[in-house]
């Protein structure tokens, strides 16, 4: 069977990466999280004490930055290790969520990770979630979804998972976040969030997660067969 490329795009924590998850689990793609490669180029300077506002000081950071996503064997799922140490807690706090938008509007951090994104999927088989997949890292991938929600949807569902993982926080602070990231993802001079114009739309505000995992493995069976 011929593999294809899935291109995942949308507005923070609106399911993205629990949608490729479940695609790339149910079609054995790789899945990868350009958010996460985001997240710990975020989490390195805030390490170093880097000024995330500062393209310079943050270009020469890149370099020394190893990102890649090993499966975990107990669950399946990709997780992120940054210069061969586990992350993926780390990359999800709030500090690192406050700091992301302005690391990915530099263009030297956006050029850096997307090389490392097409590396990836130069093979197929990928299915990759983010913000740029559809428009710019894989304009040509033959599925691409657009994600999205009512914003005190996805806060409702980003604070709860917040909560479980023990980080104190409020809804307030978590809703101000997320159209904080999207005013700035949407303006953003290189690459700002944008629908392409051949992606499918999912507003997912009204449906269960098993609902809009058929819709979309739907389309992705559609899309390979026509590979075919």
């Amino acid at each position: 069977m011929n593999k294809i490329n899935i291109a995942i795009d949308g507005h923070s924590s609106c399911g993205k990466g629990t949608l490729a998850r479940y695609l790339s689990q149910a079609l054995g793609y790789v899945m990868i999280d350009s958010g996460a490669m985001y997240r710990a180029v975020t989490l390195a300077a805030l390490r170093s004490g880097v000024d995330v506002h500062n393209e310079q000081e943050l270009s020469a950071l890149l370099p020394g930055l190893d990102i890649e996503f090993r499966k975990n064997p107990e669950n399946g799922r990709s997780e992120l290790w940054l210069n061969g140490v586990y992350e993926e807690p780390n990359i999800r706090t709030m500090e690192v969520a406050n700091s992301v938008s302005a690391v990915s509007k530099h263009s030297s951090v956006r050029r850096f990770l997307v090389a490392m994104q097409r590396n990836m999927g130069a093979h197929k088989g990928v299915v990759m979630d983010g913000r740029d997949i559809g428009t710019v890292v894989f304009p040509d991938a033959a599925l691409k979804i657009f994600m999205t929600a009512a914003p005190e949807i996805r806060a409702a569902r980003r604070f709860k998972e917040l909560t479980a993982a023990g980080v104190q926080t409020s809804l307030e602070a978590v809703l101000d976040n997320l159209n904080g990231r999207d005013a700035q993802d949407s303006s953003r001079a290189d690459s700002p969030l944008l629908m392409a114009n051949d992606a499918k739309l999912l507003d997912n505000s009204n449906l269960s997660i098993e609902a809009q995992s058929q819709i979309a493995l739907q389309w992705a069976e559609e899309a390979i067969g026509k590979r075919s």
